[in-house]
């Protein structure tokens, strides 16, 4: 008997051995670390104000967005991200999300308040009188409705080139001198601008005035000097300022009307026209084309008339006031 439960003794412990051995295999011990798996996503979590935004991620709909997060699973890396706004833009980024992490994307909706209205562009006028005469200061006047803040800046241009800017050139108000310009237009174009580079804040107009031309000048010859029963020596003086004068201007002429008196001897035209002659050659050194002498015929005495006469001008005329049939010439010394 002693054999027998000496046996099953033996069986029991060997049972027990191997289940021992099992259970090592199945479990190892609890001083041997488990490692740990790899996480195969992460979490991107999205809330939005307000919500009800559509949302696509890596292009496709995910549904709206809510003021509450909602939760994405999504695999580790990049990840691109489409909110629609309210105003129809899309809110777009790229969002990297890192293996086992949470990933929180807040977007909120503020609408930038509107712009203020912008000033320009702006209308601009520029007047002037439609007429005026040779010489006249002329002004133009500029009227600019402009709102903004800005100082404005004023720049003239003013044609032909010849008129004269009086004042006002960087001003609203110009003033322009006419002289010297009849017959033609005077035109004064106003640039105004805010010193923006925005070209619509840069507004221009333009005003025209005609300057009416002078009555043409008549030109006239013009007495110089006249002598009346002048010496020879008298009549050699004014012969000298008359040749001064043609000097001082190569464009005049010169003429000489000699007139003989109702009693001066016969010849005495001739005398008095050969010696104005010879002293304004000879003397003063004048070319004879510059100057004409004329048989005037008769006066009370005997009386020489210089004129000057510009070019253009109508020669003078004589002015005798003497007829020849009534004449008494004295006799010369020889008869």
């Amino acid at each position: 008997m002693w054999s027998i439960s000496k046996s099953i003794l033996g069986s029991k412990l060997a049972l027990a051995t191997l289940l021992a051995l099992t259970f090592f295999v199945a479990h190892p011990a609890a001083d041997v670390a488990a490692k740990p798996k790899k996480a195969k996503f992460g979490t991107m979590k999205i809330q939005t104000a307000p919500g009800g935004l559509m949302l696509v991620i890596d292009g496709k709909p995910r549904g709206e967005t809510t003021t509450e997060y909602r939760a994405f699973d999504l695999e580790p890396g990049m990840h691109k991200i489409e909110i629609k706004m309210p105003n129809g833009t899309f809110w777009k980024r790229d969002i990297e999300v890192p293996a086992g992490r949470v990933k929180c994307v807040v977007v909120n909706y503020r609408p930038l308040p509107p712009l203020p209205k912008s000033p320009c562009p702006f209308p601009v006028n520029v007047s002037a009188p439609a007429q005026v005469n040779d010489g006249d200061i002329i002004t133009f006047n500029s009227d600019v409705a402009y709102s903004g803040t800005a100082n404005l800046n004023y720049k003239w241009k003013v044609t032909p080139s010849t008129a004269r800017i009086v004042s006002g050139a960087n001003s609203s108000t110009l003033t322009v001198d006419s002289t010297g310009l009849g017959g033609h237009r005077i035109v004064a174009t106003l640039t105004a601008d805010d010193g923006s580079v925005d070209p619509a804040c840069s507004q221009s107009a333009q005003a025209v005035s005609i300057i009416a031309a002078l009555p043409k000048k008549e030109i006239i010859a013009s007495e110089f000097d006249e002598c009346n029963s002048c010496t020879f020596d008298d009549q050699k003086a004014r012969l000298d300022n008359l040749a001064i004068e043609l000097q001082n201007d190569p464009t005049t002429r010169a003429y000489v009307i000699a007139y003989a008196g109702r009693t001066s001897p016969s010849g005495q035209i001739d005398m008095l026209m050969t010696r104005a002659r010879e002293y304004l050659t000879s003397q003063r050194g004048i070319d004879a084309s510059r100057f004409v002498v004329m048989n005037g015929g008769y006066r009370e005495e005997d009386s020489v008339e210089l004129w000057i006469v510009p070019s253009g001008a109508k020669p003078p005329q004589a002015t005798p006031t003497v007829k020849a049939s009534d004449l008494k010439p004295a006799r010369s010394k020889r008869d």
